[in-house]
Protein backbone atom coordinates (compact mmCIF):
# COMPACT_ATOMS: atom_id res chain seq x y z
CA UNK A 1 0.00 0.00 0.00
CA UNK A 2 1.51 3.56 -1.00
CA UNK A 3 0.31 6.87 1.04
CA UNK A 4 0.95 10.05 -1.69
CA UNK A 5 -0.37 13.32 -2.45
CA UNK A 6 -3.47 12.88 -4.46
CA UNK A 7 -2.36 13.81 -8.60
CA UNK A 8 -4.33 15.15 -11.65
CA UNK A 9 -6.92 11.88 -12.33
CA UNK A 10 -7.45 10.98 -8.68
CA UNK A 11 -10.69 13.19 -8.47
CA UNK A 12 -12.98 10.64 -10.18
CA UNK A 13 -11.76 8.12 -7.20
CA UNK A 14 -11.66 10.92 -4.38
CA UNK A 15 -15.38 11.32 -5.42
CA UNK A 16 -16.82 8.26 -5.48
CA UNK A 17 -14.93 7.40 -1.91
CA UNK A 18 -16.76 10.81 -1.30
CA UNK A 19 -20.28 9.71 -2.15
CA UNK A 20 -19.38 6.38 -0.20
CA UNK A 21 -18.77 8.53 2.88
CA UNK A 22 -21.97 10.22 2.36
CA UNK A 23 -23.74 7.21 2.58
CA UNK A 24 -22.06 5.65 5.37
CA UNK A 25 -23.42 8.59 7.35
CA UNK A 26 -27.06 8.30 5.96
CA UNK A 27 -27.05 11.92 3.69
CA UNK A 28 -26.64 10.02 0.16
CA UNK A 29 -27.97 12.79 -1.72
CA UNK A 30 -26.00 15.55 0.29
CA UNK A 31 -22.81 15.34 -1.99
CA UNK A 32 -22.97 18.37 -4.54
CA UNK A 33 -19.42 18.47 -5.26
CA UNK A 34 -18.29 16.86 -8.47
CA UNK A 35 -15.22 15.22 -9.81
CA UNK A 36 -14.53 18.57 -12.13
CA UNK A 37 -14.67 21.09 -9.69
CA UNK A 38 -13.17 18.64 -6.90
CA UNK A 39 -9.73 18.64 -9.38
CA UNK A 40 -10.41 22.71 -9.55
CA UNK A 41 -10.15 23.27 -6.30
CA UNK A 42 -7.54 20.80 -5.37
CA UNK A 43 -5.15 20.81 -8.57
CA UNK A 44 -5.64 25.00 -9.68
CA UNK A 45 -7.21 26.87 -7.04
CA UNK A 46 -5.08 24.76 -4.47
CA UNK A 47 -7.73 25.28 -2.05
CA UNK A 48 -7.17 22.45 -0.40
CA UNK A 49 -5.06 18.91 -0.62
CA UNK A 50 -5.57 15.05 -0.10
CA UNK A 51 -3.54 12.27 0.59
CA UNK A 52 -4.81 8.68 -0.78
CA UNK A 53 -4.10 5.28 -0.20
CA UNK A 54 -3.28 3.25 -2.87
CA UNK A 55 -3.46 -0.42 -2.89
CA UNK A 56 -3.02 -2.65 -6.43
CA UNK A 57 -3.48 0.85 -8.44
CA UNK A 58 -7.07 0.84 -6.74
CA UNK A 59 -7.14 4.12 -4.55
CA UNK A 60 -8.82 2.74 -0.71
CA UNK A 61 -9.23 5.55 1.46
CA UNK A 62 -8.47 9.51 1.47
CA UNK A 63 -7.49 12.41 3.45
CA UNK A 64 -8.90 15.86 2.56
CA UNK A 65 -7.19 18.79 4.45
CA UNK A 66 -6.37 22.28 3.94
CA UNK A 67 -4.99 25.39 6.05
CA UNK A 68 -7.23 26.89 8.54
CA UNK A 69 -6.47 29.92 10.61
CA UNK A 70 -7.21 30.83 14.76
CA UNK A 71 -6.84 34.32 16.06
CA UNK A 72 -5.50 32.27 19.11
CA UNK A 73 -3.27 30.21 17.97
CA UNK A 74 -2.20 31.22 14.33
CA UNK A 75 -2.52 28.21 11.08
CA UNK A 76 -3.98 25.19 11.84
CA UNK A 77 -5.03 22.37 9.74
CA UNK A 78 -7.91 21.01 9.07
CA UNK A 79 -8.89 17.20 8.18
CA UNK A 80 -12.09 18.25 6.30
CA UNK A 81 -13.06 13.97 5.45
CA UNK A 82 -11.04 10.69 6.26
CA UNK A 83 -12.39 7.77 4.58
CA UNK A 84 -11.56 4.48 4.00
CA UNK A 85 -13.65 1.41 1.97
CA UNK A 86 -14.57 -0.91 4.94
CA UNK A 87 -12.86 -3.70 3.54
CA UNK A 88 -8.97 -1.93 3.53
CA UNK A 89 -9.66 -0.59 7.46
CA UNK A 90 -8.42 -4.09 9.28
CA UNK A 91 -4.79 -2.85 7.16
CA UNK A 92 -4.60 0.38 8.90
CA UNK A 93 -5.33 1.87 5.86
CA UNK A 94 -6.95 5.13 8.25
CA UNK A 95 -4.07 5.44 10.77
CA UNK A 96 -1.70 5.55 7.83
CA UNK A 97 -3.65 8.70 6.46
CA UNK A 98 -4.21 10.26 9.32
CA UNK A 99 -0.43 9.55 10.72
CA UNK A 100 0.48 11.13 7.20
CA UNK A 101 -1.99 14.47 7.67
CA UNK A 102 -0.51 14.51 11.22
CA UNK A 103 3.36 14.46 10.01
CA UNK A 104 2.05 17.23 7.26
CA UNK A 105 1.18 19.46 10.48
CA UNK A 106 3.96 19.22 12.02
CA UNK A 107 6.47 19.87 9.47
CA UNK A 108 4.21 22.78 8.40
CA UNK A 109 4.45 24.21 12.17
CA UNK A 110 1.16 25.06 12.50
CA UNK A 111 0.06 25.09 16.50
CA UNK A 112 -3.11 22.83 15.98
CA UNK A 113 -5.26 20.34 13.85
CA UNK A 114 -8.62 20.14 14.01
CA UNK A 115 -11.91 18.07 12.52
CA UNK A 116 -14.96 17.07 13.27
CA UNK A 117 -16.67 13.34 13.99
CA UNK A 118 -20.32 13.01 14.09
CA UNK A 119 -21.94 12.03 17.61
CA UNK A 120 -22.90 8.59 16.91
CA UNK A 121 -20.22 7.66 15.05
CA UNK A 122 -18.56 5.29 17.60
CA UNK A 123 -16.02 3.84 15.27
CA UNK A 124 -14.40 7.28 14.43
CA UNK A 125 -14.45 8.24 18.16
CA UNK A 126 -12.61 5.31 19.22
CA UNK A 127 -10.30 5.81 16.27
CA UNK A 128 -9.17 9.36 17.61
CA UNK A 129 -9.34 8.12 21.08
CA UNK A 130 -6.41 5.15 20.06
CA UNK A 131 -4.91 8.35 18.10
CA UNK A 132 -4.54 9.99 21.42
CA UNK A 133 -6.72 13.20 20.06
CA UNK A 134 -9.13 15.13 22.25
CA UNK A 135 -12.56 15.20 21.57
CA UNK A 136 -14.38 18.04 22.36
CA UNK A 137 -17.73 18.45 22.92
CA UNK A 138 -18.04 22.11 24.28
CA UNK A 139 -18.30 23.57 20.70
CA UNK A 140 -21.46 23.59 18.91
CA UNK A 141 -20.99 23.58 14.97
CA UNK A 142 -22.80 27.03 13.29
CA UNK A 143 -23.31 26.76 9.57
CA UNK A 144 -24.42 28.95 6.51
CA UNK A 145 -25.55 27.41 3.10
CA UNK A 146 -24.74 29.24 -0.19
CA UNK A 147 -26.53 27.80 -3.78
Amino acid sequence: MEIRIAKPGDEHSIIKLVKELAEYENEPDAVFNTAENLAEDLFKRKLCEAYVAELDGQIVGFALFYTSYSTWNGACLYLEDLYVQEKYRSLKVGSKLFDQVVQTAKDRQVRRMDWQILNWNKLAIDFYNYKNATIDDNWVNGRLFFN
